[in-house]
């Protein structure tokens, strides 16, 4: 929240709110503050983060799924922005083609981009927020434009929005679209638990049945009287007897061979001698 709050000049904080307070108390907030759109986050559970776009107080309103946050101060990114400068928006093709996405990129364009002329901003363009759609989700990026050959180098943060609903009023109302493909956390989470216990059942599957194969009684397989058909008995042969007794052998006795320095010794006394 923090990163989007230096990311756009143009941006109010507001205090927390309470739990039991509802979502429609923001639009009385808004008006006070004299904005009209606003983000909401929303955590539940410790661990989930919702995100709303809302305009206010008429609506439409779309809120998300925020799914793998990085922050400026976890990325270390090489890239670097002036703050408080005019971002460029850059949308994916397929935002055109589908009715729900052109109605999120007006959406987006409206509270993303700074106003004109306005105070804290400065008349500078040096960085890009770029929305792509992969996977039934939209990314969100944000790259630093170098003057001298026009290339991109990532700033951040960087999250990932998975959209849930979109509703005709601002925060509320009729709803307008549904995401098909949305799995909520409880569920993904309720199918990895799932799919552990699988795993763990089957190995004690595996356990209980060789143990029951251990304790059972080995069955005897009956004596087959066709397994001694291929096997050919070996020819008796007469045991010889020697009444000779075997010829001595003679024994070589092994020449002993002088050791390297004596025969070079003896080589030397010869040379001498010549």
């Amino acid at each position: 929240m923090q990163d989007l709050r230096t990311l756009m000049p143009h941006s109010k904080p507001d205090t927390k709110m309470d739990r039991k307070d509802k979502l429609f108390i923001i639009n009385e907030v808004c008006e006070i503050k004299n904005c009209n759109k606003c983000i909401y986050f929303e955590a539940k559970k410790k661990q989930d983060l919702y995100m709303w776009f809302s305009n206010v107080p008429h609506g439409p309103s779309a809120k998300f799924l925020v799914q793998n946050v990085h922050t400026l101060a976890e990325l270390k990114m090489t890239g670097n922005c002036l703050k408080g400068s005019r971002p460029l928006l850059s949308f994916d093709p397929k935002f055109d083609h589908e009715s729900h996405y052109s109605l999120l990129k007006e959406l987006f364009i409206q509270i993303f981009a700074t106003p004109q002329y306005h105070p804290k901003s400065q008349p500078f363009v040096d960085h890009v927020f770029t929305f792509t759609i992969a996977d039934n989700r939209i990314w969100f990026r944000n790259y630093q434009i170098i003057e001298e050959d026009a290339s991109l180098v990532e700033v951040g943060p960087r999250f990932v929005l998975n959209l849930i609903k979109i509703f005709q009023g601002s925060f509320g109302g009729p709803t307008l679209y549904e995401n098909p493909y949305y799995q909520s956390p409880n569920m993904h989470r309720r199918l990895i638990r799932l799919a552990t216990m699988a795993k763990i059942r089957e190995k004690q599957n595996v356990k209980t049945s060789q143990k029951i194969r251990r304790t059972e009684e080995k069955v005897l397989i009956p004596h087959d009287p066709t397994e001694d058909v291929f096997e050919t008995p070996a020819e008796e042969k007469p045991p010889k007897i020697e009444l000779v007794p075997p010829e001595p052998q003679e024994v070589r006795k092994k020449k002993k061979k002088e050791f390297k320095r004596q025969r070079l010794l003896k080589r030397k006394q010869a040379n001498k001698v010549k």
